[in-house]
């Protein structure tokens, strides 16, 4: 019998494309979504798509994205940058991975999934997240951003693989989910409450200083509020996993009580 430990699989190359778009005062979120109180003011609305219920992320609500294939990687030009080392290293050492085809791929996942041609969009890298080891099947997926381009057209579902589609503003999203209504990721739910604090698409890409590492630690939570809270390079608690530890926050609290995003300093001024 071995004993030795197992290697644990590579993660799968992906990418996501966060789709944007302008809304005006109390525009209606469509199917079924209800608009949340800032969607009285000038707000914006993301694309979100319901994958079904089979398969990984099943009846999720989703940003649209997928796996690099190897065609994706033949695409001259189409790099993306090494993950900024301040917020990479984890407990391996920075994560390093081919680099080539995240754009095509997000820009192919958009027209397979939405029926959406993004070809002409300029794609903003923003983010880059690596689930931990311990999961059985993880993605290293790269993250876009884009405002929807002018003639964008009707999103087109297969009804199959995606069920259903939304253009919806963050904070309504984030309000369904809280309610019990809808489901997503943690990847989801961060870029959300990022894309919450912003009215205009081009106030969001403009923001975008290169793109952020989220190599994830998964911490289980107090029994007094079950759950789990997933630590990032830069926290306290990353990578020994001791939550109460002094010092910065950078985490996602996903617990019986509710989610949350917690990032700050560690100072008195920030946690007050």
């Amino acid at each position: 019998m071995n004993d030795s430990p197992t290697t644990p699989p590579a993660p799968i190359d992906a990418a996501t494309v966060v789709v944007l778009r302008d809304a005006e005062p109390a525009a209606a979120p469509g199917h079924g979504f209800d608009p949340a109180a800032s969607d009285a003011g000038v707000h914006i609305e993301v694309l979100m798509l319901q994958r079904n219920s089979r398969g990984f992320f099943g009846g999720m609500w989703v940003f649209p994205g997928g796996r690099v294939d190897p065609p994706d990687r033949e695409v001259p030009g189409d790099v993306v940058a090494e993950c900024d080392p301040r917020t990479a290293a984890g407990p391996q050492g920075p994560f390093t991975a081919d680099r080539r085809g995240y754009r095509t791929a997000a820009v192919r996942e958009a027209s397979e999934e939405a029926g959406i041609d993004l070809s002409s969009a300029e794609l903003v890298h923003f983010a880059h997240w690596v689930p931990p080891p311990i999961r059985p099947k993880r993605f290293s997926t790269h993250f876009f951003v884009c405002e929807a381009p002018e003639g964008l057209g009707a999103i087109r579902v297969d009804g199959s693989e995606i069920l259903d589609y939304a253009w919806v503003s963050p904070a309504a999203a984030l309000a369904r989910r809280a309610a019990g209504e809808i489901e997503f990721v943690t990847p989801t739910f961060v870029t959300l409450t990022w894309l919450s604090g912003f009215t205009r698409a081009a106030d969001v890409l403009a923001s975008v200083d290169g793109h952020t590492c989220y190599h994830t630690e998964i911490i289980k939570s107090p029994e007094s509020d079950p759950g789990h809270v997933a630590v990032y390079v830069g926290d306290a608690a990353f990578p020994d996993g001791d939550l109460d530890a002094p010092g910065p926050r950078r985490r996602c609290v996903m617990v019986r009580s509710g989610w949350r995003w917690e990032e700050h300093d560690g100072t008195a001024a920030a946690v007050a």
